[in-house]
């Protein structure tokens, strides 16, 4: 069902789509950081920013799939 709603949020909205695309560049800049034996300060810094800008678009993701559904069900 979750998956549904995303797919149909990619295809059909370009806000959740470019938060999904954010969501996975960050998501693989974390594993290229996380890849390493040692992170330099900087590095580390950069994963933890990393981690809370994820956060924040899996939460604005969420967001639109609420809304989605809430719609959806209000029509339906």
């Amino acid at each position: 069902m979750a998956a549904q709603v995303r797919d149909v949020l990619i295809a059909g909205n370009e806000e959740f789509r470019r938060l999904v695309t954010e969501h996975s560049q960050h998501s693989q800049r974390l594993d290229s950081l996380t890849q390493k034996r040692y992170l330099s300060e900087d590095e580390k810094i950069e994963e933890v920013r990393l981690k809370k800008l994820k956060l924040r678009l899996k939460d604005q993701m969420e967001s639109l799939e609420r809304q989605f559904r809430l719609q959806r069900d209000n029509v339906a």
